[in-house]
């Protein structure tokens, strides 16, 4: 249900939209389905109901940690890695088999979508830190709501999806992994 929002402002037609139609998702910023996930996964897999997320930096602003812990045992441990030098270091930790999460947010730009190149800068190229404040705020002034609660994601399970454990769903909005196999052509990308 995370992706649904996503997909229904797809298919939304943008002029049936009133003010009270746009919402957002747990988080402060764009981005933040983090958030979300953390929350519905701590409720749904170990009954905990968590209010606020706590982040941790570990290398640098832009490679964030979030954990449950229960019964002293950490049981699940998301993290948010922005800006490809995070990505390509998180890859390098999957390929030695040191992945310690659950989940990860990915996002191209370090600090987010909020902060990427196709927002507002200075006459210089560099982010302009009080444009990006004031983004945030707005951004957090709209008002939140779940994805499983909003009528329209509710609607769209229904009338197009075919209910919620449906095999539809299961084809559209699920996907499984199998391994790759490697070429041995000098053109691929090492990371």
């Amino acid at each position: 249900i995370f992706g649904v929002d996503l997909l229904f402002c797809c298919l939304l037609r943008f002029d049936d939209l009133k003010e009270g139609d746009v919402v957002r998702h747990d988080g402060k910023r764009s981005d933040g389905y983090l958030e979300h996930i953390f929350k519905h996964a701590a409720k749904e897999l170990f009954g905990v109901d968590v209010k606020e997320i706590t982040y941790k930096a570990l290398k640098n602003k832009d490679f964030q940690e979030v954990t449950l812990e229960k019964d002293g045992e950490t049981v699940l441990r998301f993290a948010a890695a922005y800006g490809f030098r995070n990505i390509q270091n998180m890859v390098l930790k999957l390929k030695k088999g040191k992945f310690l999460y659950h989940f990860v947010e990915v996002l191209a730009c370090p600090g987010g979508c909020l902060n990427g190149k196709g927002q507002a800068q200075t006459e210089d190229g560099k982010p302009d830190r009080a444009l990006l404040a004031r983004m945030e705020e707005v951004y957090t002034a709209i008002p939140v709501r779940l994805p499983e609660a909003n009528l329209h994601v509710q609607r769209m399970y229904q009338d197009w999806l075919e209910g919620m454990d449906s095999k539809k769903v299961q084809d559209t909005l699920h996907t499984t992994y199998s391994a790759v196999n490697h070429s041995t052509s000098s053109l691929d990308i090492k990371w």
